[in-house]
């Protein structure tokens, strides 16, 4: 998990931004933290390890993480650690169970308010940011959007959004590499959604930890796009089984890049049988309509 293997440093500063006010708040910042009293031993070393902090033994790999660091592999530690890896996954189970109690709360805000909210996840470039226009756009006077972006840095993601006529909040993860539950709270309490209201939260690009992370969403919806091949479900198959639609964008390109549909749609229906799947071009507007018609029955249902 990304918190445990170091890629989020503790001492990371995580931002929002009110894209109407343009006014920036910290969410999170701060010193690295000291070790909880009461942790047995191993676990004490797992946070210390955890969280980079000073402890008792030399690693073969540097905690300053200068190498690359792949999240798609597994990151060894050293068996000599007793007690190394139940430490770990006790924090781990900690961590993601304060993020489900936040989303859980953020769900029952949802709901409550009859605000449709969505999490759209994919790798970089796979056309989150332009759906969410072509959305945005098609439904103008139809039906009210806010948008949620999140990115590690800058908010030209949201500004996009606002040009397109829908209020947004930009969190600027820093480090991180996907939005938690108790961000996304700050940034829905900033919108103030109006019952009715379509919540789109646009995940940092990352196909691997947004599918550990409950926001309080109704569904994540898995966004790839043509040129990046027909294999990514099975690559990443923790996140596709985690969503309820999957669309395909950048169909216009499909004759360009040799992409098999046939061959996606087997790859999605193989790691999880019951997910939708839209293809469409969110550039050209191709199936764009089966997208939104989708859209507009999931808002009614709520």
């Amino acid at each position: 998990m990304c918190g445990v293997c170091g890629c989020s440093d503790p001492t990371n500063q995580v931002t929002m931004t009110d894209m109407a006010s343009g006014r920036t708040s910290l969410l999170r910042s701060g010193p690295a933290p000291e070790v909880p009293a009461g942790l047995s031993a191993a676990e004490a070393h797992a946070f210390a390890h955890a969280h980079g902090l000073p402890h008792d033994h030399d690693h073969g790999h540097d905690h300053g993480h200068d190498h690359h660091h792949d999240h798609d592999q597994a990151h060894p530690h050293p068996a000599a650690a007793p007690g190394l890896h139940g430490g770990t996954v006790a924090l781990e189970t900690a961590i993601l169970a304060k993020n489900d109690a936040i989303a859980a709360r953020n769900r029952g805000w949802f709901e409550g308010r009859g605000v449709l909210a969505l999490n759209f996840v994919s790798s970089p470039g796979a056309g989150k940011t332009a759906l969410l226009e072509a959305t945005i756009r098609a439904l103008a006077g139809q039906a009210e959007i806010a948008v949620i972006e999140g990115d590690q840095m800058t908010s030209n993601d949201a500004e996009r959004i606002r040009a397109a006529g829908a209020a947004a909040i930009q969190i600027n993860t820093g480090a991180g590499c996907h939005l938690e539950a108790d961000m996304v709270a700050e940034a829905a309490r900033a919108l103030n959604p109006a019952p009715g209201t379509l919540l789109l939260i646009e995940n940092v690009g990352n196909l691997v930890c947004p599918a550990m992370f409950d926001l309080g969403e109704a569904m994540k919806i898995a966004v790839i796009s043509t040129p990046e091949g027909e294999d990514k479900p099975l690559k990443y198959p923790h996140m596709f089984r985690a969503v309820k639609i999957v669309i395909i964008n950048k169909m216009d390109l499909a004759p360009h890049v040799g992409f098999d549909e046939a061959a996606c749609r087997a790859n999605i229906r193989a790691v999880n049988p019951g997910a939708e799947i839209i293809c469409l071009s969110a550039r050209t507007g191709q199936n764009l309509q089966a997208w939104l018609d989708r859209l507009l029955q999931l808002r009614a249902a709520i």
